[in-house]
C-alpha cells in the first residue's frame, strides 16, 4: 500500500492533491491514502475563518469549503490531524474523529483507527504546558486565550493514548517528539533552521508529551510536521522484556511551497484479510468508554490517576472482553459509516459574507457515536453548560490561572516561558514569511532540478544493536519545479494529462511577461497565487 504523508497542508488541498495526480502518472503508480500532519485549515465559511489563531491579513479562503460543500470530492482518502492553525470550532464539533468532508477524515483530539489492516494514531494540537493539565473548556466566540488554549493538547488524551497496548503502525503528531532530533542529522537540520540551536542542545525543542507517548507506543512510524523543514531519524527503542527492540522512524515534511519537500510516498506492505474500508479500532474505543468519566470539561486541572492508594482504579488497559464489547456495541460492524453532513452553509464565492459570526453546532456524526458507545459529547457539554460561572470560565479561558506558579510535570520543559526566536509554537509571521536569500538561491537552480531519488535515513541510535537490516522509505518529492510560460492563448483550456499535470504544479507570483526570470512568492497567502500567471484552468 503507497501511503502519501503531507506536512503542513494550510488549506491547500487543491495543490497537494494536484501533486498526488502529478507523482501517480509521473511514476506509474497509485497512492492509496493520504495522511496530513496537521494547520489543516478545514475552514468552511467566513465564520471559521475568525476562529483560526492567525492575524487577520491571512484570513483567506483556501480550498478546503469545495470539498465541504461538494464541488468537489477528495480523490484519495486523506486522514488528518490538527496543528496549531485551525478552525478550531469545526474540529471541536468532532472531538472522536469523524468525516469533515467526503473521503476527508480527521481522528479527533486523539485517535486510533485502521485501514486496510494498517493501524494509524495521531494526537491533535501541540504542547503547551500551562494548558496540559486542563480540561476541553474552550468555546466559541474564542478571546484571544482560548483562542490558542484551544489546540493545546491535554494530559487526558496522552492518559488515552498510554493505556494502548496492541502494536501501532503509523502515529501522527504535529509538533515533533522532543529529542527525536538527536537520532538523525542533527547538524544539517542545524543548517537549515539555525535558530533552533540553542532549543536542540539544552533539550527544550518539540512535545515532551509526545516524547513519552513515542516511548511508550513504539510505532513502526512517526510523522510530524509544524517546524517546516525535512528531517528524517531512526531511533531503536530500549527492549521491553524479552521481546526484541522495536524501530520507530520518524519523519517530519515541510509545508506545501514551491521548492519545499512537503510530500513523501512511503510504501507499507498490505495485510492480508484485510477491509477495504476505513474502520474503529476496538482497542481505542475500549479505552474511550473506560475513561469517559474522566473527562473533564472546565479549566479544572486534572490528574492522571495513579497507583499511590488514593484512586480506585487506575489501569484503563482494555481487555478481550471490553473489545468484544465494543464490537457489539458497533452491532459488528467496524466499518466507519460515511456518515458526513454539513452543520454550517459552506463559503459561497459569490455572496461573501465577512461579517459571518462563528458558529457553534453539535454534530449527528458525534451525537450518534456517542449514543452507540456511551460516551459524553463534550463539545456539546460545554456549549450547553446552564450556569452562568461556567460559560464565564469557557469565555475567559478560566480566570487566574494557577499553573503558571506550577512546577511542569516535565523537568526540562520551557513550553510555557519561551522567548526564544522561534518557541514551540511558531508566530505565524515567523511561519509564513519566506527569506529573501533562501527564495533567491531557489531561483538559481538548474532547470532539470529534482529532489533525490530516496530518502537517505541514519542509523539508528541506540545502546542496543539492531536486530534487523531496516528497509528504506521510497522516493520524496517536492513540487516539480514551473515548465517555461506558454504563450495565453495556449494555455487556455488546457486541463488534460501531462501537460496539465505539469501546469497545475505551478505556483509563482511574479507578473507575465518577465522574461527568463523565475517567478517568486514571499508568503503563502492564496490571493497571491491569483497573477496573471497562474494556472487559468484551477477550480
Amino acid at each position: 500500500m503507497k501511503i502519501a504523508v503531507e506536512g503542513c497542508c494550510h488549506g491547500e488541498l487543491d495543490k497537494i492533491y494536484e501533486t498526488i495526480e502529478y507523482l501517480e502518472k509521473k511514476e506509474s503508480i497509485k497512492v492509496d491514502l493520504l495522511l496530513c500532519c496537521g494547520d489543516f485549515q478545514a475552514v468552511r465559511n467566513e465564520g471559521d475563518l475568525k476562529c483560526m489563531a492567525v492575524p487577520a491579513k491571512y484570513r483567506t479562503m483556501q480550498t478546503f469549503y469545495k470539498y465541504y460543500s461538494g464541488e468537489k470530492k477528495a480523490p484519495v482518502l486523506t486522514i488528518f490531524i490538527g496543528g496549531n492553525h485551525e478552525a478550531s470550532n469545526h474540529l471541536q464539533e468532532l472531538p472522536y474523529g469523524g468525516w469533515v468532508a467526503p473521503n476527508i477524515y480527521y481522528l479527533g483530539y486523539a485517535g486510533v483507527v485502521r485501514y486496510k489492516g494498517i493501524r494509524i494514531g495521531g494526537l491533535s494540537g501541540i504542547y503547551k504546558s500551562h494548558d496540559y493539565r486542563k480540561g476541553h473548556h474552550e468555546f466559541p466566540p474564542y478571546n484571544p486565550e482560548t483562542l490558542r488554549s484551544v489546540y493545546h493538547i491535554r494530559n487526558m488524551e496522552v492518559f488515552k493514548l498510554k493505556q494502548i497496548q496492541m502494536p501501532i503502525d503509523i502515529f501522527m503528531s504535529h509538533d515533533w517528539p522532543r529529542r527525536i532530533y538527536h537520532y538523525g542529522n542533527t547538524e544539517d537540520l542545524l543548517r537549515k533552521k539555525k535558530f533552533l540551536r540553542s532549543e536542540v542542545e539544552t533539550n527544550t525543542l518539540g512535545s515532551p508529551a509526545a516524547e513519552e507517548l513515542l516511548a511508550h507506543l513504539q510505532p513502526s512510524y512517526w510523522f510530524s510536521a509544524h517546524l517546516h523543514v525535512k528531517f528524517a531519524a531512526v531511533m531503536q527503542h530500549p527492549p521491553k522484556g524479552n521481546a526484541a527492540p522495536r524501530v520507530t522512524k520518524f519523519l517530519s515534511l515541510d509545508k506545501c511551497l514551491p521548492y519545499r519537500e512537503f510530500l513523501q510516498i512511503v510504501d507499507i506492505p498490505d495485510r492480508s484479510s484485510s477491509s477495504e474500508s476505513l474502520e474503529y479500532d476496538p482497542e481505542w474505543f475500549a479505552v474511550l468508554k473506560a475513561t469517559n468519566s474522566l473527562q473533564v470539561t472546565t479549566p479544572q486541572r486534572w490528574n492522571p490517576p495513579e497507583n499511590n492508594g488514593l484512586h480506585e482504579r487506575w489501569d484503563f488497559r482494555a481487555s478481550e472482553a471490553d473489545m468484544m464489547q465494543v464490537v457489539e456495541d458497533l452491532s459488528g460492524e467496524l466499518a466507519i459509516p460515511e456518515n458526513f453532513s454539513r452543520t454550517v452553509p459552506p463559503y459561497d464565492p459569490s455572496h461573501p459574507q465577512p461579517h459571518a459570526p462563528p458558529s457553534y453546532n453539535t454534530n449527528p456524526q458525534t451525537t450518534e457515536l456517542c449514543a452507540k458507545l456511551g460516551l459524553t459529547d463534550v463539545y456539546c457539554k460545554v456549549g450547553q453548560r446552564g450556569d452562568d460561572a461556567g460559560r464565564s470560565q469557557s469565555d475567559t479561558g478560566g480566570g487566574e490561572d494557577e499553573s503558571l506558579d506550577e512546577p511542569s510535570e516535565y523537568p526540562t520543559d520551557t513550553s510555557g516561558l519561551s522567548s526564544s526566536f522561534n518557541p514551540d509554537e511558531i508566530t505565524i509571521e515567523d511561519e509564513w514569511e519566506e527569506e529573501e536569500e533562501e527564495e533567491g538561491a531557489k531561483a538559481d537552480l538548474p532547470s532539470d532540478t529534482h529532489t533525490p531519488g530516496r530518502m537517505v535515513l541514519p542509523e539508528p541510535k541506540s545502546t542496543v544493536s539492531p536486530s534487523v537490516l531496516m528497509d528504506l522509505p521510497p522516493p520524496s518529492h517536492s513540487t516539480p519545479r514551473a515548465p517555461p510560460a506558454q504563450p495565453e492563448g495556449e494555455q487556455e483550456g488546457r486541463c488534460g494529462d501531462e501537460e496539465a499535470a505539469a501546469r497545475i504544479l505551478k505556483r509563482s507570483g511574479g507578473e507575465a511577461g518577465s522574461g527568463n526570470t523565475t517567478p517568486r512568492i514571499k508568503r503563502r497567502n492564496q490571493v497571491i497565487y491569483q497573477s496573471t500567471d497562474d494556472d487559468e484552468c484551477e477550480g
